[in-house]
């Protein structure tokens, strides 16, 4: 089977102009519908269309989609794809956009930051903050912020501390000073200035090569209506093509194409001019075509309502804006090729939207929502947004994205700031409680500087300034998340092999499947995830070098996805899935023997209500999916015959349950982890004394089991086993955890999607990060092997009756004990994260490890 990686690789060759042909592909020639493509009837369009890429890629491609919708349930269009093996141009972008953009893995993060006290800052403006901005050229060499407010106050600020360097009122001769009113401001970074909308239906510009005076360059007037927001756009490949965009209050969208910027703006059409000593463009001239150095666009789509913010998408060549209007509340209008003509689309919502931002990355729009909802749309499909981000309890008024990062700010009128993770749709930071007291009409706005990591937010005459405490500089250990991580205890290595392909499984059948666990027995390998049945692969089959699987003799047992398994010798196999049932097997016949649910006194196929979402499907919220499974060492059947548990599992809603395989029965539960962060992930030691449990957030917690749910009790048991630690060393979700003996100590790997390795000990002290430039140390941390453990307590307690008889001999070392590894520094350095016996404990970490 080919790799999602693969896929990445075509996405990011592919162009606009190759995505609008993939759009075509899904258009009826005839009628103009739109329809779903098969497999083949794909492959072949693509291929021959594009003309980007093999047909393999484009199977690749189509496979992968079909997987993930269904998976996922993303599936736009139920009814246009209900034959098995069909995508729709829908599905294709939501796939691209939430699982396979590249941009998206190498810089997904989730981690939260932390504010320091808000802190007010020094206002001069006595009305409104309308706009903050920074200059991308830094004025006199030094990075300032330009405030201004409704009445045309300026203010520069120091880029440092914030502090007020100077003010100026602009000039505008159109209106008496009482009357002026700013609506909005943009900064021309290519050229110097700042272009000013007011209410007197112009628009100004203004240099700032000058602080002292900002002398007015050009006024362009005799617009329809009022104008009400500014975007300003500059072709980063050719800085002298640029883009003003202008949002009226008639429901107007205007475009002001600029192709000579450096030399001017405008052409002087005669020698009008005002007392400001500014050159007088007319509106009427511009539309006519009377300026070559500027033309315009427009379209009046939100009309009658007020366009309430405005966008130009370089990358989409496209004019996105938004308004209160719910038949309008967001309007899309795209450039015909060639053409000075704009192609419309529209985006209903239910109360229209107050604010908007556009993700470069992940070509998102975000809208924020009168509703209180934050709604994220792919530009390409209007039919519904890709997914809602619920959580404010009023409207939502601004939304920023971190373009750095795959987040969302956003900031409602009850002055709740909640910060989103995008790819899991969650609310992972919430603000509330340190805004100023201001009336309901406040009109706020968000700027974001994510190099200084420091948000500006306006209410009114007021400026609050939040910074972020500096981020650690973390470790990473692959370039790419990590989903698994294996010591080999026969060379005491992590993952050290040489990388060549022995076998490869068709686990798929020729298909692209999500494979959630491979479990390696003594005569086959079974692989699961995608399927109600085992996929097995039998002994006999590996002498060739392509393996087919072999039909598992126990037929379907599960009535959902097998996601996991374990293994307990001579012959004893479980497996568990999606909907939380547990099917223990007998390997050798594989026949299914027994059957485990956490609700046993239900009905086979019917689970609590408290597991049903609104539509009476599981919520992925409140999931009892099983992840993984354990059998507990040490826990042996005769044990498990008197009703103890000898089997753990995990999964949704953070819970982790015991089991007893022999009677068929829950013996105890408890919830290892918050419910609202998903699934979790887990493993017990070998000596089945420990088990350490993961979340998404990167947390790990050690819990004392040896001694957990032993004996048959009436009852489920709710008490938690001992808590022996709780630590971070991971900043995203934790995808594997092991734990190994190594010489005679216990270490636990774990592996995360912050393309992360940690090493750490079970009882939560972390020793380091694979690649970190830091040498570690193993010398005399983390428990013992249990044998160990025994000696090194035999030997205390020959210690203590030597005192207790008076005797002062220092205790001596149990004959047959193996020297301790850590002790000896002599020999050469090893290249891998975990050192063998007689290595330096100081091991060479420097070179990420492959797996």
């Amino acid at each position: 089977m080919g790799t999602r990686m693969e896929v990445a690789q075509l996405e990011s060759r592919m162009n606009t102009e190759d995505y609008r042909k993939l759009q075509d592909l899904f258009l009826d020639p005839s009628s103009g519908a739109s329809r779903s493509l098969s497999r083949t009837e794909f492959i072949h369009l693509a291929w021959s269309s594009v003309g980007r890429g093999s047909k393999e890629e484009y199977g690749l491609l189509f496979d992968s989609v079909v997987v993930t919708q269904e998976h996922r349930g993303l599936l736009l269009d139920i009814d246009a794809v209900k034959e098995e093996g069909r995508v729709d141009w829908p599905g294709l972008c939501s796939f691209l956009l939430l699982e396979l953009s590249d941009k998206v893995k190498n810089t997904r993060t989730s981690s939260v930051p932390c504010w320091k006290p808000p802190r007010t800052l020094t206002c001069p403006h006595r009305d409104p903050v309308k706009k903050v901005k920074e200059p991308v050229l830094h004025l006199q060499s030094l990075g300032q912020y330009l405030t201004v407010s409704k009445g045309g106050t300026v203010g520069l600020r120091n880029g440092e501390d914030m502090s007020l360097l100077h003010t100026h009122r602009l000039q505008n001769s159109t209106v008496t000073p009482k009357d002026l009113w700013v609506t909005d401001m943009v900064l021309l970074h290519n050229v110097h200035k700042i272009a000013v909308s007011f209410t007197s239906k112009e628009v100004c510009f203004y240099d700032i090569l000058s602080k002292q005076d900002f002398s007015c360059k050009y006024k362009l007037q005799g617009l329809k209506f009022i104008p009400w927001c500014l975007d300003y756009w500059v072709d980063p490949s050719h800085s002298e093509q640029a883009v003003l965009t202008i949002g009226d209050i008639g429901g107007q969208v205007s475009g002001l194409y600029f192709n000579s910027a450096h030399i001017s703006l405008f052409e002087r059409q005669s020698l009008r001019t005002d007392s400001d000593s500014a050159d007088i463009i007319l509106w009427d001239e511009l539309v006519k075509g009377k300026h070559r150095s500027c033309y315009t666009v427009t379209h009046q789509a939100h009309t009658p309502a007020w366009v309430r913010k405005v966008h130009y998408l370089g990358s989409l060549e496209a004019f996105v804006s938004c308004s209160t209007r719910p038949q309008s509340s967001m309007v899309i209008s795209w450039r015909e090729k060639e053409s000075r003509t704009l192609r419309v689309t529209s985006f209903f919502t239910k109360r229209g939207v107050w604010d908007m931002d556009h993700h470069r990355g992940l070509n998102l729009i975000a809208t924020a929502g009168v509703d209180h909802q934050v709604l994220l749309w792919n530009p390409y499909v209007t039919s519904e947004p890709v997914c809602v981000l619920s959580g404010h309890t009023s409207p939502v008024t601004a939304v920023c994205f971190m373009q750095s990062k795959q987040q969302l700010l956003s900031f409602s009128k009850d002055k709740v700031l909640c910060l989103w993770d995008v790819s899991s749709q969650l609310c992972v930071h919430r603000l509330a409680g340190v805004f100023p007291k201001t009336q309901e009409d406040t009109d706020t706005l968000l700027f974001l500087h994510e190099e200084r990591q420091l948000l500006l937010l306006s209410f009114n005459s007021l400026l609050l300034l939040l910074e972020t405490m500096k981020e650690e500089k973390r470790t990473s250990s692959h370039e790419h998340p990590v989903t698994c991580v294996l010591y080999n205890s026969l060379f005491r290595q992590v993952w050290d092999f040489n990388g060549r392909c022995l076998h490869r499984m068709n686990a798929g059948l020729g298909r692209a499947v999500e494979i959630s666990q491979v479990l390696l027995l003594k005569r086959s390998i079974l692989a699961m995830g995608w399927e109600r049945m085992l996929t097995v692969f039998r002994l006999h089959s590996f002498s060739q070098s392509f393996v087919e699987p072999s039909e598992w003799k126990g037929g379907v047992q599960h009535r959902s996805d097998v996601l996991c398994a374990a293994f307990q010798p001579p012959q004893t196999l479980v497996t568990g899935s999606y909907d939380g049932e547990i099917i223990v097997w007998n390997n050798s016949t594989e026949k299914a023997l027994r059957k485990l649910r956490p609700y046993a006194q239900h009905k086979e196929g019917h689970f609590p209500d408290s597991h049903l979402g609104a539509n009476g499907k599981e919520d992925s919220d409140n999931s009892i999916a099983i992840t993984r499974l354990f059998f507990i060492p040490g826990r042996t059947p005769a044990a498990a015959a008197t009703g103890g548990a000898d089997l753990v599992s995990c999964g949704g809603s953070g819970v982790v349950r015991l089991w007893n395989t022999v009677h068929s029965r829950l013996v105890g539960q408890f919830t290892a982890h918050n419910g609202d962060l998903g699934s979790i992930v887990m493993t017990v030691s070998p000596c089945g004394k420990y088990l350490v449990t993961a979340d998404r957030e990167g947390t790990l917690k050690a819990w004392d089991i040896q001694h957990h749910c032993l004996e048959a009790n009436d009852g489920i048991t709710k008490e938690p086993p001992k808590l022996l630690r709780n630590f971070r060393p991971h900043l995203e979700r934790v995808t594997h955890l092991e734990m190994c003996y190594h010489g005679d100590r216990l270490l636990l790997l774990s592996s995360s999607s912050d393309c992360s390795v940690a090493l750490s000990y079970p009882p939560g002290d972390t020793v380091g990060l694979f690649g970190q430039e830091e040498q570690w140390s193993l010398k005399g941390h983390g428990p013992l092997h249990p044998q160990q453990e025994q000696e090194r307590d035999q030997g205390d307690h020959r210690v203590q009756e030597d005192t207790r008889q008076g005797g002062k001999r220092s205790p001596q070392a149990p004959s047959g004990t193996p020297p301790d590894p850590a002790a000896d520094t002599s020999g050469e350095r090893g290249e891998v994260g975990v050192k063998d016996e007689g290595e330096d404990c100081g091991v060479d970490r420097r070179q990420p490890l492959s797996r």
